[in-house]
């Protein structure tokens, strides 16, 4: 375990778990999202269906994530009464769990598993998407990248669960 999941980690046990609300997938660059109920995880790929699944094998950018609690922050930001997740680019919504707590960390969606790797920081698009302060609003508030260590399915209502210690995978 390296220094980042061990800091993590530490309290990593007072998580609660967490809920998929939306699940996304992007079958091409610069094509809408399109919103499906059950995804399939492929392990060190992403999302069936996605884009990203032609990218690097390995990438730490296989699947995005935002917390539905900061899509409202968002829209609140742009005055706006509500913000339709596909118009964020991320592939799963969650709520319940503080995100940012599962950066560095496994955690299980249905049969699958991820390894939060990175803050997914918002895109210059986002202004276009959104309009004008769409990027300023999503700073802080852009969700995490991840990898998936073990494929599998996942469907919208699924928990999001961190991993312990004893049930994290290998990651090599």
């Amino acid at each position: 375990m390296n220094r980042q999941q061990a800091l993590f980690g530490r309290f990593s046990a007072d998580l609660p778990a967490g809920k998929v609300e939306w699940i996304g997938v992007r079958p091409a660059r610069r094509e809408p999202m399109i919103r499906i109920t059950e995804a399939e995880a492929v392990a060190s790929l992403g999302l069936k269906g996605d884009r990203r699944m032609d990218g690097s094998p390995g990438s730490g950018r296989q699947v995005t994530f935002i917390s539905a609690e900061h899509i409202d922050v968002i829209a609140q930001l742009l005055k706006y009464s509500s913000i339709d997740p596909a118009r964020l680019r991320r592939n799963i919504v969650i709520s319940g769990v503080n995100l940012n707590a599962l950066r560095h960390q496994q955690f299980r969606i249905g049969d699958a598993i991820f390894l939060a790797t990175a803050a997914c920081h918002p895109c210059s698009r986002m202004d276009e998407v959104l309009g004008q302060g769409g990027h300023a609003a999503m700073l802080g508030h852009g969700g995490l990248c991840a990898k998936i260590l073990r494929g599998g399915s996942i469907k919208v209502g699924d928990e999001v669960v961190c991993l312990l210690d004893g049930e994290r995978l290998p990651e090599g």
